[in-house]
């Protein structure tokens, strides 16, 4: 007799319980075999909370193992309690349901809570299915099967080391699955930077999702049109009620599946303008003009918040250059997260910082640098003016001193523009750790502001107006603000 199929194998399941098969239950089932047959060894199962997309996976390994009983199937969740979970519905089903009849072992040692061997004519060393923490060590382990079960949570994926760590060790399962093996992520994203993502996320340091190349199962709560997924359990009112006690982000991602913070962030980069356009310098009647993107630039500011430690480590030195237009925009151009070289023993840390930023100030024809001169910052003035001197740049070096709190800062300089829409960001700002930080911020929060404290800068810094006669031996560059320069006239006058 021909074996059952998995849609068929899990309305028998539901039966034997007195329970009916949901739609989006069928859906799941049939993509999971549609996979299974195909030989389609990379799968990703995104469904909504209590959409009972563990137990359809359960009911998958117990079917797979109906029809190959030599197979080993390893389940990875965040935490080892999870993984058991899954492996005990497993083992019940295995127990009951009419079609895995003579698959439970004799032996009680090969039954035990989070791992089980069934009858089967080979002798393998890995059990039939077993449990693990993502913490755990997997190395020697074996599986034809690797499911990963909600191994993104919020204790997983809620700071970038953290997000580092779990696709570390993720990365470590293809050295457990076997040649031809079946690796099947199901869950739901919780945050942004998720590993589930369908687009990679360049200023994570991304040139391709994680899970480039998996088939994808996505069933949101609600379709385009807003009608539920499950509406036997999920009705309109239901729906409404979960919006309204999770909130508009834990919502969508939970429920509709879109990587967002679950944290309700201040700063949104979503709000931000994305150009591509590079400053153009231009002279015309002898006066210089700058322009981005085919609007004349008014004034610049920059802002340099300085830091030393080793590269990767403590906080970080930023220097951002922020022009404005005739019509009031702003155009954040460049945010340059600033390392030295301990290698480099000839020339000392403070040296290194100070020539990258008179190159920066050289090569965006910025006419002053605000130096914060809180803590470390103090030193680096005289410094800072002898090596743009030494490369020829007219800039000014203005000493600043933050007196308010840096997160009310923030705030203060971030709110009104990006509720405007009047924030434009150049494509190379969206490469850095600068779209991080502001998609994880929290005033009062942890997380890292290094970038968003030199922006704010920006943001709040006067625009730096007054002329300045190049000292002898500097570039030969004319002032492209308005009325930055002299104007001669000629006249026939004769006195």
């Amino acid at each position: 007799m021909k074996p059952a199929g998995f849609p068929e194998f899990l309305w028998i399941w539901n039966n034997k319980l007195g329970l009916p098969t949901p739609r989006h239950h069928l859906r799941m089932a049939r993509w999971l075999a549609a996979g299974w047959r195909g030989h389609r060894r990379e799968l990703l199962l995104m469904a909504f909370r209590n959409s009972g997309k563990s137990t359809i996976v359960g009911l998958f390994c117990a079917w797979v193992l109906t029809t190959q009983p030599d197979l080993r199937i390893m389940v990875l969740a965040a935490d080892f309690a999870l993984a058991k979970k899954m492996v005990r519905n497993v083992k019940r089903i295995v127990e009951r349901h009419p079609l895995t009849q003579g698959l439970k072992p004799k032996r009680r040692e090969q039954w035990a809570s989070d791992q089980f061997t069934v009858n089967r004519p080979g002798e393998l060393r890995d059990p039939s299915m077993i449990a693990k923490g993502i913490g755990a060590n997997i190395t020697g382990s074996r599986a034809d099967i690797l499911i990963c079960d909600d191994v993104e949570v919020p204790n997983t994926c809620d700071s970038a080391p953290k997000r580092v760590d779990l696709r570390e060790r993720l990365a470590e399962t293809d050295y457990v699955l076997v040649p031809g093996g079946m690796q099947l992520y199901v869950g739901t994203p919780h945050s942004f930077y998720t590993i589930y993502a369908a687009e990679a996320r360049p200023e994570a340091g991304e040139t391709r999702p994680f899970l480039d190349g998996f088939s994808r199962l996505e069933i949101p709560l609600q379709d385009d049109k807003g009608r539920s997924a499950w509406p036997e359990r999920f009705p309109p009112d239901k729906i409404a009620g979960i919006r309204r006690r999770t909130g508009p982000n834990k919502f969508d991602s939970q429920m509709m599946l879109k990587p967002v913070n679950i944290a309700d962030g201040r700063l949104d980069p979503d709000r931000l303008r994305l150009y591509e356009a590079e400053l153009v310098y231009a002279e015309g009647n002898h006066l210089p003009v700058l322009s981005l993107d085919g609007k004349r630039l008014v004034s610049a500011s920059c802002w340099w918040d300085p830091a030393y430690g080793a590269p990767g480590k403590g906080d970080s030195s930023v220097i951002a250059a922020l022009y404005t237009d005739a019509d009031g925009g702003y155009w954040l151009h460049r945010v340059s997260y600033l390392t030295h070289d301990p290698a480099q023993t000839d020339i000392d840390e403070a040296t290194q910082l100070c020539r990258q930023v008179a190159r920066f100030a050289r090569d965006l024809f910025l006419p002053a640098v605000s130096l914060e001169t809180n803590g470390l910052g103090r030193f680096l003035p005289g410094l800072l003016r002898r090596e743009l001197a030494a490369q020829g740049t007219p800039c000014a070096v203005v000493e600043m001193s933050s007196h308010r709190a840096k997160d009310q800062r923030i705030v203060d300089a971030f709110d009104a523009v990006l509720a405007a829409g009047a924030l434009a960001a150049h494509r190379s700002v969206w490469a850095t750790p600068f779209i991080t930080e502001m998609r994880e911020w929290l005033p009062g929060g942890k997380c890292r502001d290094d970038g968003l404290d030199a922006v704010a800068g920006c943001l709040l810094a006067q625009p730096v107006r007054l002329g300045r006669r190049p000292t002898a031996g500097a570039l030969e560059r004319r002032d492209w603000r308005p009325g930055g320069s002299g104007l001669v006239a000629d006249t026939d006058f004769t006195p």
